[in-house]
C-alpha cells in the first residue's frame, strides 16, 4: 500500500470522511514514461477517441477498459450517465458501472472540441481533451486526461461527464431568449405574474441568498414558474445585515452568477454583494416575495407539496412539485457550545450570525471563541476600531495567505483572461479530489511555503497551524467541515502584531460572572464573547418547516461520501421534491443547472406524456423507464451513514 493511501485510511478511522482508495497522481517517474520531443498531441488525442468511440458505442466494456490507466483510473459522471453525481475509482468499479449502463444511456454522437498538452509540473504531464456528446435523452460534455505509458501509448486516467440539455428543452438564451416587443402592458402583465393570480408555481425556494437565485434563474430560463420566498425585507439582507467586516476572499471570477457576470466592483464588501444580489433578482425578473415565510410545507398523496405562506399576515396556500431550501449552511442556526457557567456570565453573548459592528462594542473587552474565518474577520474589525479583542482557538487552523493561496489555487482556471466560467466549471468538476489529492497535497506544500514568513510570524506568537486534512490545505476542510480555515486578508498581522491578543493555551473550563476560567486555572475578563464556532445541522430547518416524518427521512447534508461526492445537496435528499441548495458563489452557480435539469425533466415528462395523472408514482415510473433505476451509491441511501 502507497504511503498516500495508508496515511489516508489512518486518518479516516479517526474522521467522519470515508476510506478512499487513492489520492494519487501519476508523475512520469512513477509512470515510468517520458513525453517524446516530437510529440503529435492532436494525433495521441483523435487515435485515442477513435478507439474509445468504437468500444462505446458498441457496449464493448472490456475494450473500453483497454484504453485506461491500468494503476489507476476514476470517471466521474453529473446527470448524463447514472442521473445522479457518482465516481467510480478503479477498474473494476468503471467496469461494473459501464456494463450496467450503457444499454441504457447509449451514448453517441462523440465529437472532439480540443486537445492540449497540459504540463502541471516538471514532472507532471498529461493530455487532456474535451468533447461532446449525446445521450438517449440530451446533450453531454466530456473531459478526459491521458497519460503516458512505459511501452509509448497513451491512456485514461481521468474521466469526466456531464449532462448540458435535455433534447428539446434549451435553455432560453441568446437567440431563444423571449423578445415579445413590449405593447404597455409590461407592469401589469409582471405584477399578475409576481401574484401568481393565475396557477400555482412549480417550485418553491426557501431562501433568496445566492442559491436561491441561482436556482431561479436557471428554471426561469427552462420556463419552470418558480416561487422565492425571503423572510427578510430585502433581497441581499443576508448579508447586509451580517457583520461589517464580512466579505468575500474569493477572486471575482470565482464568484459570477449564472447569466449575469459580478462585476468587478461587487468583488469584496457584503453590502456591494447585497445589492449585487438585488440588482440580479430586477434584472433577470425572478418572482421573490420578501418579508415572507414558510410556515408550513407537508408532501401528499398526490406527490406534490402543500405548502403555506405567511406574506405580510396573510395565508396564501399552494401546491408545488418542488421544494428547494436554499437557506445556507445549517439554515442560519447559530451552533453555540455549551459551557458551564454560562447561565451566570454578566456579559453579552453573540454568536457570528448576531454580531453587527465592532463600534458596538467600544470600550469593552471582547472574547471571540473560534479562529477561522468569521473569527479571524470579527476580531481585525475589533482591533481595526481600537476595541480590546483576544481569539480564542480551541483547535489548530489552516491559514494561507490570499496573496500566495489564490493564485495557486485558482489561476488561470478562475482569473482573468482565463476561461469562460461554464467551461472554468467543468474544468473544476473533472478533478474528483480523491483522485488528485496528491496533487492539493503539492500545491499546498508549496502555498506553505511561499506564506513561510507569514507562518512563521504566527507560530511564534503562539498560533497553532496545520495544512488541512491529510495535508491537502483548504479543499477538503471545504467539503467535510465547511471551514476550519482562514484565507488570510490581514488578520493574521494583526495576530503577529499583537493588536488581536491570543489565547489557546488551555481549554475552556466554565464562565464566570466576569469572562471565562481555563482547566489550568487562568482566568480571561470579558464584557462581550462572540461565538465564532460555525452553524448546526442544515436538517435543523427542514424539521422547522416540513416536521419531523420529512427531516427523519433527509439523508445527511453536506461532507463526502466513500466516492468523495458531497451528500445531500444538490442530489437526492431522500424525499421525493425535496431539494437543498447551498455551497459558495461558485458551487451554486455550477450545481443550480444540474438541479433544473432533474426539476425540468420531470415537469416536461409529466406535462406532455401524463397529463392528468397524479405527480407521484407516475413521474417515478417514468424516471425509471428512461434511465433504468437512478444508479446512486449503495453508501448514499439514507441511514448507511451517520454524520
Amino acid at each position: 500500500m502507497s504511503r498516500s493511501i495508508y496515511r489516508l485510511r489512518s486518518l479516516l478511522q479517526y474522521s467522519c470522511l470515508p476510506a478512499s482508495p487513492t489520492m494519487q497522481i501519476f508523475p512520469l517517474p512513477r509512470l515510468n514514461a517520458t513525453i517524446p520531443p516530437d510529440l503529435d498531441v492532436d494525433k495521441v488525442a483523435k487515435d485515442w477517441m477513435a478507439a474509445f468511440v468504437k468500444s462505446i458505442e458498441a457496449a464493448d466494456v472490456e475494450g473500453t477498459m483497454a484504453l485506461f490507466n491500468a494503476d489507476s483510473v476514476h470517471w466521474r459522471d453529473m446527470l448524463a450517465l447514472t442521473w445522479d453525481f457518482r465516481t467510480f475509482h478503479g477498474a473494476t468499479s468503471i467496469s461494473t458501472f459501464l456494463t450496467d449502463r450503457l444499454p441504457i444511456v447509449k451514448p453517441s454522437n462523440f465529437r472532439i472540441k480540443e486537445q492540449s498538452l497540459q504540463p502541471l509540473a516538471p514532472d507532471l504531464t498529461w493530455i487532456c481533451i474535451t468533447f461532446d456528446f449525446d445521450t438517449h435523452i440530451g446533450a453531454a460534455s466530456g473531459i478526459v486526461r491521458l497519460v503516458p505509458q512505459t511501452t509509448g501509448a497513451w491512456k485514461a486516467y481521468l474521466m469526466y461527464t456531464n449532462l448540458e440539455q435535455l433534447t428539446g428543452f434549451p435553455e432560453k438564451i441568446g437567440d431563444l431568449r423571449h423578445s415579445a416587443a413590449d405593447r404597455g402592458t409590461w407592469s401589469q402583465d409582471r405584477a399578475n405574474g409576481l401574484e401568481f393570480v393565475e396557477g400555482d408555481p412549480v417550485v418553491l425556494i426557501i431562501g433568496a441568498g445566492h442559491s436561491g437565485l441561482d436556482l431561479a434563474a436557471r428554471l426561469k430560463y427552462l420556463d419552470i414558474r418558480t416561487l422565492v420566498i425571503e423572510k427578510n425585507p430585502r433581497i441581499g439582507d443576508n448579508w447586509r445585515n451580517r457583520y461589517d467586516a464580512l466579505c468575500l476572499h474569493d477572486p471575482v471570477w470565482y464568484d459570477h452568477m449564472p447569466y449575469m457576470p459580478l462585476v468587478e466592483l461587487y468583488a469584496a464588501l457584503r453590502r456591494l454583494l447585497a445589492n449585487w444580489l438585488e440588482h440580479y433578482a430586477d434584472s433577470l425578473e425572478l418572482d421573490v416575495w420578501t418579508s415572507s415565510t414558510v410556515t408550513n410545507a407537508r408532501p401528499n398523496a398526490a406527490g406534490s407539496w402543500d405548502v403555506i405562506i405567511d406574506r405580510a399576515g396573510k395565508d396564501r396556500v399552494f401546491k408545488v412539485k418542488h421544494v428547494v431550501f436554499a437557506t445556507g449552511f445549517g439554515g442560519g442556526a447559530a451552533n453555540f457550545p455549551s459551557y458551564p457557567g454560562m447561565d451566570i456570565f454578566k456579559g453579552e453573548m453573540l454568536h457570528s450570525t448576531q454580531q453587527k459592528r465592532a463600534l458596538d462594542h467600544t470600550g469593552k473587552r471582547v472574547v471571540v471563541i473560534g479562529a477561522c474565518t468569521s473569527a479571524h474577520d470579527i476580531a481585525a474589525d475589533y482591533a481595526s476600531h481600537g476595541v480590546d479583542v483576544t481569539m480564542y482557538q480551541r483547535g489548530s487552523t489552516y491559514v494561507m495567505s490570499t496573496e500566495n493561496g489564490l493564485v495557486s489555487l485558482m489561476r488561470p482556471t478562475y482569473w482573468e483572461g482565463g476561461p469562460p466560467t461554464d467551461v472554468a466549471d467543468r474544468n473544476s468538476a473533472s478533478l474528483p479530489f480523491f483522485a488528485v489529492g496528491e496533487l492539493h497535497q503539492r500545491r499546498t506544500a508549496g502555498i506553505a511555503q511561499a506564506d513561510k514568513k507569514l507562518l512563521d510570524g504566527l507560530h511564534a506568537r503562539g498560533f497553532r497551524t496545520n495544512l488541512g486534512i491529510m495535508d491537502t490545505g483548504i479543499g477538503l476542510l471545504a467539503y467535510e467541515r465547511a471551514g476550519g480555515y482562514y484565507p488570510d486578508v490581514g488578520a493574521s498581522q494583526m495576530l503577529i502584531d499583537g493588536k488581536i491578543k491570543l489565547k489557546n493555551d488551555s481549554q475552556i473550563a466554565s464562565f464566570t460572572p466576569t469572562g471565562l476560567k481555563f482547566d489550568d486555572g487562568s482566568e480571561l475578563s470579558a464584557d462581550v464573547v462572540v461565538f465564532a464556532t460555525g452553524l448546526g445541522d442544515a436538517r435543523g430547518t427542514v424539521r422547522e418547516v416540513c416536521g419531523d416524518a420529512v427531516a427523519d427521512r433527509c439523508k445527511r447534508i453536506w461532507g463526502l461520501n466513500a466516492e468523495g461526492e458531497v451528500n445531500g445537496a444538490w442530489r437526492d435528499l431522500g424525499v421525493p421534491g425535496l431539494w437543498y441548495m447551498m455551497g459558495n458563489l461558485q458551487l451554486a452557480r455550477f450545481h443550480s443547472k444540474h438541479v433544473a435539469l432533474r426539476m425540468c425533466f420531470c415537469f416536461y415528462s409529466f406535462l406532455d406524456h401524463i397529463a392528468g395523472a397524479d405527480f407521484g408514482e407516475e413521474i417515478k415510473a417514468m424516471e425509471e423507464g428512461l434511465f433504468g433505476e437512478r444508479y446512486a451509491a449503495v453508501d448514499q441511501k439514507y441511514g448507511d451513514r451517520v454524520q
